[in-house]
């Protein structure tokens, strides 16, 4: 089975509406998948819509923004009622800060020598609420600032990127608890992105596990091949089901297109194993 259980639409900051991932899922051969926009639902009705009318399993996600230990990480929602009004309000709290946030990385690269980045960023955003780096991003990409997304993110809006600006989102914690009250399990996304050490990486599995989370993505397109089995070892040590998903923003970006991965490492129990019947 081809499963993809990462990927975004314009509702937050892919290239694709919601209905068009589902066609490019469809047509790559994916038979069980999940949209998973961050920190918005607003484009799952019609995503489930498409993908049953193509004959595909559909698994309703969403990415929610967190603060652990003074880094962001995300966690993804699985299995979740996007229609449930408690996650919904949850999330618009958690989207409530990014427009400031623009404003000031809009501020940032303007001390840089980038003027109006702000106003080159948003027609990127069909969703205002959710202005991000990935829009600015490919405003300087497609201005001759920069080649690639990456090189953006190493020169300008990395983590220790000179326009970076800090957030604070939902707490590790709400995050779980929000995704489980919406009847949906919570999976930790790509976590060899995070810069933690050691120690850090440990604090943040168990904690994860202590506050009600049941996976880990193990195959990723945010992971080099390398990374697949130190978090397939990762997801047995702390008893995490594992996940896998392209995180698929657009066609010309990222490592993988949608339903491009490879098998998950041997004995791990796929957390996809909760919507198969």
């Amino acid at each position: 089975m081809i499963v993809d259980l990462h990927c975004h639409s314009t509702v937050s900051d892919g290239v694709l509406a919601p209905d068009q991932v589902a066609y490019r899922a469809h047509q790559n051969g994916v038979e069980l998948w999940a949209l998973t926009d961050h920190d918005e639902v607003g484009g799952l009705a019609l995503a489930e819509q498409t993908a049953l009318n193509l004959g595909m399993t559909f698994v309703p996600g969403v990415e929610v923004s967190v603060t652990f230990l003074g880094k962001t990480v995300h966690i993804v929602g699985l299995g979740i009622d996007y229609r449930s009004q408690s996650l919904i309000d949850s999330l618009r709290y958690v989207r409530a800060g990014r427009w400031q946030r623009a404003q000031r990385i809009g501020d940032a690269l303007a001390a840089m020598g980038v003027d109006n980045a702000l106003e080159g960023a948003v027609p990127y955003a069909t969703n205002p609420e959710l202005v991000s780096r990935t829009h600015f991003a490919r405003f300087l990409v497609d201005h001759g600032y920069c080649k690639t997304i990456q090189e953006v993110f190493t020169k300008y809006l990395g983590d220790h990127a000179p326009a970076f600006v800090p957030m604070q989102w939902a707490t590790l914690t709400e995050a779980v608890q929000w995704i489980q009250q919406a009847g949906g399990v919570a999976v930790i996304a790509h976590p060899g992105r995070y810069e933690f050490d050691a120690l850090q990486f440990d604090h943040l599995f168990t904690s994860f596990k202590d506050c009600g989370g049941v996976g880990i993505e193990v195959v990723t397109g945010s992971h080099a091949p390398h990374q697949y089995n130190e978090y397939a070892r990762v997801a047995k040590r702390f008893g995490l089901e594992a996940s896998m998903g392209s995180d698929f923003h657009g066609p010309s970006e990222g490592r993988l297109d949608l339903g491009c991965l490879p098998d998950l490492p041997s004995g791990l129990t796929p957390v996809w194993n909760r919507w198969l019947s």
